[in-house]
């Protein structure tokens, strides 16, 4: 095995935690944001955009493990099936949370309002980050995947 490749065997793990942690940033600058905001007024158009921004970044990054990530895994790793299923279910809940701050966001919500759908998000993407981190990173590090990460992983 040549060094190019026993790089590319663990780069799935370093790049599953680096967007994982661009992910949980892209929440903290956005609630820090909102942090700033009257609580009662409407967002402004700035505050907005952080939320949209980061909803886009979240539903990429689990589109593209439904669609691309996940179907590689259960095909070499039987086992995680169940693993799998789960963590799907998490993403399709999370898609729900985060339908129900796109909503508030189009209707031009308080910060206030927006703040408290994050605080929802944010509890159920950090536990499930960390089982999928906990699940999937010794299968990560062996992955052997020529695609492009931001297909695969969303574009953070």
């Amino acid at each position: 095995m040549t060094e190019g490749e026993k790089a590319r065997l663990v780069a799935w793990s370093t790049e599953m935690r680096r967007v994982h942690d661009r992910l949980r940033e892209a929440l903290r600058v956005t609630r820090e944001a909102i942090s700033r905001g009257s609580p009662t007024e409407p967002a402004t158009r700035d505050l907005l955009l952080y939320c949209h921004g980061f909803c886009a970044a979240l539903t990429g990054h689990h589109v593209g493990e439904d669609r691309q990530l996940f179907p590689e895994i259960a095909a070499r790793h039987p086992e995680l099936g169940d693993t799998l299923r789960y963590l799907m279910q998490d993403h399709s809940m999370i898609a729900h949370l985060v339908q129900g701050l796109q909503a508030v966001i189009d209707r031009g919500g308080s910060p206030a309002e927006l703040d408290r759908h994050l605080e929802g998000i944010a509890a159920i993407m950090e536990s499930h980050f960390r089982y999928e981190e906990r699940q999937l990173m010794g299968v990560l590090q062996q992955l052997r995947l020529a695609r492009d990460p931001r297909e695969v992983l969303g574009p953070l």
